[in-house]
């Protein structure tokens, strides 16, 4: 575990920058003790600022989460500066710029001839390499990544971005010092994209790839991820929120900057989106309609079916219960007498656990097709359900009947999953389902990140959460799910779309090899 002293309270924090982000990091610098030196080309902004976060601090008074005193200490701490002169004695700065290299490496350029050789350079950039923007300075090694989420106050992720040439003892102070201002810092390798831009991809590219194949609407696929899979907004509403055009030009940047790698190729229908000019909210028409008096659209859930009289459950020999589980413990709270009974004769194939309801099959997804599996086991009447956060808990659940099941079966296990207080979503029988295949692919590519040297797994767990707000770091769900598991969801969706993007990551399959977990 790297240890490091923070920079200590009487050092000046100077940020170059005054606009939204820099705002938000100068605001959380002063309120935790710190001297903060604030610089803008646009001296009015400056004071606009100042006042911004004066005014910020007094609504958290007023709140109850500062003191008169504290608000007025860090007010008081607060300074505008008219020149990059007046940033000489900082113990660090923080850029909070445009998103341009050259932009970038010329203001570092300057600093450099102003800041003493021991003043710490950090950029708040989220996609430009660190390597890059250092590798014409004087001292590369004092510049790296502070790369904070918006808005600033509340978000608590820091990215502590190292590029080649940034010093150890320079990175271990920044995350000590981002600490030290509440914040939780992970520890990054400057690559594309760093951990959450990276890692997040697939939570926007898989939803638009269900959406492409008519798996259900938008507003129907956002249901499942937010009341099954436990996410704090569903993918087409968070990407109405950011804007199409920003999203779309970030997954652009990261599938180029890894020389087209097809796992994270954009996707066409948003790139449509972006043509039409429905960037979401900002332009009042996205996936959603936002103009005044639209209809909100609803989500589906299946009509209300029989419960049925009984249900049973089988077992394969070497399976574990674990996802299995609170499902079952679910359906006994509902009053279901579940009956454990010997495996379905199949293929031979090793299946996973299955419920049974009047003559239906229920699997948990494992990448293929409900027609698909049904065919492998020979049971027309094969019912998918797909991954859930807490199985105890959740509203929603996801279905998906292979084309052979019959009305009855299907209905049967509607009336199931109703009965033990679910709202019941049908997908048509897309590979993966929705919470399941998403899950998978960011698993994937946080185990790719760890393998590459990018961040560890805590650290990507930690980024995910504190970040994007994810309801669980997608290692540690990857490690409730089963590895062996998501390999075979990854593997069997790498055969039906015969694309590399889904190849499983080499660190994940030496997981499942030595029978362990990313987190012990």
């Amino acid at each position: 575990m790297r240890m490091a002293q923070a920079l200590d309270k009487g050092s000046i924090v100077a940020v170059v920058g005054s606009g939204a982000m820099g705002t938000g990091i100068a605001q959380v610098a002063a309120a935790a003790g710190y001297k903060v030196v604030l610089f803008d080309a646009r001296p009015e902004a400056v004071k606009a600022s100042i006042t911004g976060i004066c005014n910020m601090y007094g609504k958290l008074a007023e709140k109850g989460k500062m003191t008169d005193e504290e608000v007025q200490a860090a007010s008081d701490r607060l300074s505008g500066a008219s020149s990059l002169a007046e940033l000489k004695d900082a113990a660090i700065v923080i850029e909070a710029i445009v998103e341009s290299l050259d932009v970038k490496r010329t203001l570092f350029a300057d600093l450099e001839g102003i800041v003493h050789d021991e003043c710490i350079l950090a950029t708040n950039t989220s996609s430009i390499s660190v390597t890059a923007i250092a590798a014409r300075l004087r001292l590369p090694q004092r510049l790296v990544g502070m790369h904070f989420f918006n808005p600033v106050p509340l978000m608590a992720l820091v990215e502590v971005i190292s590029g080649l040439a940034t010093s150890r003892g320079v990175a271990d102070t920044v995350y000590a010092t981002a600490a030290a201002w509440g914040k939780s810092p992970v520890h990054a390798k400057s690559t594309p994209g760093f951990i959450v831009n990276r890692v997040a991809r697939p939570f926007y590219a898989e939803a638009l790839r269900l959406l492409n194949e008519q798996a259900a609407s938008a507003a129907t696929l956002d249901a499942v991820m937010r009341e099954a899979g436990g996410f704090r907004m569903g993918p087409f509403e968070l990407m109405d929120l950011i804007g199409h055009d920003v999203n779309f030009s970030v997954t652009q940047s990261v599938f180029h900057a890894y020389f087209n790698d097809p796992r994270f190729t954009p996707s066409v229908l948003q790139q449509e989106m972006v043509n039409a000019g429905y960037l979401g909210r900002k332009s009042g028409r996205g996936f959603f309609d936002y103009a005044a008096g639209a209809e909100k659209e609803d989500s589906q859930a299946e009509a209300p079916q029989e419960r049925p009289d009984a249900v049973g459950l089988s077992m394969e020999p070497g399976v574990t219960g674990a996802v299995t589980a609170p499902l079952e413990e679910r359906l006994r709270a509902a009053g279901f007498k579940v009956a454990h009974r010997e495996a379905l004769p199949h293929s031979g194939e090793n299946e996973a656990p299955a419920f049974h309801c009047n003559g239906a099959a229920l699997f948990l997804t494992d990448g293929r097709s409900a027609t698909e599996r049904a065919a492998a086991n020979k049971h027309p009447d094969t019912v998918l359900y797909d991954l859930v956060l807490d199985y105890g808990s959740a509203k929603r659940i996801a279905l998906a009947r292979a084309d052979q099941c019959s009305d009855a079966a299907y209905n049967s296990v509607v009336g199931l999953f109703q009965a033990a207080g679910f709202a019941v979503t049908r997908l048509d029988d897309v590979p993966g389902m929705a919470v399941m295949r998403t899950v998978a692919m960011l698993a994937n590519e946080a185990a790719d990140a760890v393998n590459q040297g990018v961040c560890s797994a805590q650290a990507v767990d930690i980024a995910m959460q504190k970040g994007v707000n994810y309801p669980r770091g997608p290692l540690a769900w990857a490690d409730a799910v089963g590895l062996a598991h998501v390999a075979t969801v990854l593997s069997n969706l790498s055969t039906t779309y015969g694309e590399d993007r889904y190849r499983v990551s080499p660190l994940l399959r030496r997981k499942v090899a030595a029978s362990g977990n990313f987190h012990a």
